[in-house]
């Protein structure tokens, strides 16, 4: 039997940098995984297929329909919180990214009054390299 392949959806905003750097990480991680790149407005969309998702969408809907059956779903710690990202993220997508079955990796971006404590403030880079690695772990692969 195949084995199913990844379902990874990453989500972000604003001008979509740390989904492009996620994009990357998961990229030269070689997961045997498509990517999901799902942008609250079009240029963090735009951003991310720049870096090689797979396929992108941008919104609301998208956020809801793509959260229902993805196995991993990354972004900023925002896209819990309604409201943040500038007022970018809706009750809506946070109700979807909660309700769904996914893993969920959350990078600790200290902006929108949304702040983890106890975590060592890293570089964007390191932090999507961290979410790869707890992706890794989570899979049950050897670095």
């Amino acid at each position: 039997m195949k084995r199913k392949m990844l379902k990874i959806v990453i989500i972000d905003g604003q001008g979509g940098r740390l989904g492009q750097l996620l994009v990357e990480a998961v990229k030269k991680k070689g997961f045997d995984a498509e990517i999901y790149a799902i942008g609250t407005n079009s240029t963090a969309t735009s951003q991310m297929l720049r870096a090689g998702a797979d396929y992108g969408a941008t919104g609301e809907n998208p956020v809801i329909v793509a959260s229902r059956d993805a196995d991993f779903i990354i972004g900023p710690i925002g896209i819990v919180a309604a409201d943040s990202l500038l007022g970018e993220v809706t009750p809506k997508m946070v109700t979807a990214i909660g309700r769904s079955g996914a893993e969920k990796i959350l990078i600790p971006v200290g902006h929108c009054n949304n702040h983890v404590a106890g975590v060592k403030k890293l570089s964007m880079n390191e932090m999507a390299d961290a979410a790869v690695d707890i992706i890794t772990e989570l899979l049950g692969e050897k670095h």
